[in-house]
């Protein structure tokens, strides 16, 4: 679908999808990267559903600050302008998608929380997705730390010699903290 990508559309997107399962409570929602918006959302608006929550070196609200998602922008924009130069491939449909409304997306994910009631785990990747800028990498890490510390029943796992693709780079972690965390819900 052109224009920008819409947190909102993948949030009811999920819940009409898990309805349609007949699965409407004890989800254990797990996300990686720009899913975590997606989870964050889906959270706050659907509580009731959840059980719990394994956040994979997903986007947190506490990592985009008023400092930081212009930093993101400046940093990508290399990035989006080449992605415009062919803007038929897939990859780059999404890139340009995701940035056209990331700046006013990001101010306002900044200001979600997380509802006290649905545990979370958070893995964060030692190499984050920001490895080359190490500014940036330890405001990802200080961000998992943040959102671990607003609110109970909130873990934090550091995935070691694991870049972002952590699904990828440690499934045994990832599959242990999923298990973990059904096993304290039920």
């Amino acid at each position: 679908m052109p224009g920008p990508w819409k947190v909102e559309s993948a949030v009811s997107d999920l819940k009409a999808g898990l309805e349609q399962l007949g699965v409407t409570k004890n989800v254990t929602l797990v996300s990686h990267s720009q899913a975590g918006e997606i989870a964050n959302y889906f959270a706050k608006g659907n509580p009731k559903m959840l059980s719990g929550a394994v956040l994979v070196d997903a986007n947190l609200p506490q990592f985009f600050t008023d400092e930081e998602t212009p930093r993101l922008v400046a940093a990508t924009k290399p990035q989006i302008d080449a992605a415009k130069k062919d803007p038929d491939r897939p990859e780059n449909r999404q890139l340009i998608s995701t940035a056209e409304g990331f700046a006013p997306a990001h101010k306002a994910f900044h200001k979600v929380t997380w509802p006290d009631s649905v545990p979370a785990t958070v893995i964060v990747s030692e190499k984050t997705p920001l490895d080359g800028s190490p500014v940036d990498a330890q405001h990802w890490r200080d961000a998992a730390a943040s959102f671990v510390q607003d609110g109970p029943d909130r873990t934090l796992v550091t995935a070691k010699d694991s870049s972002h693709e952590v699904p990828k780079d440690r499934p045994d972690l990832v599959l242990k903290e999923i298990e973990d965390m059904v096993a304290t819900q039920h």
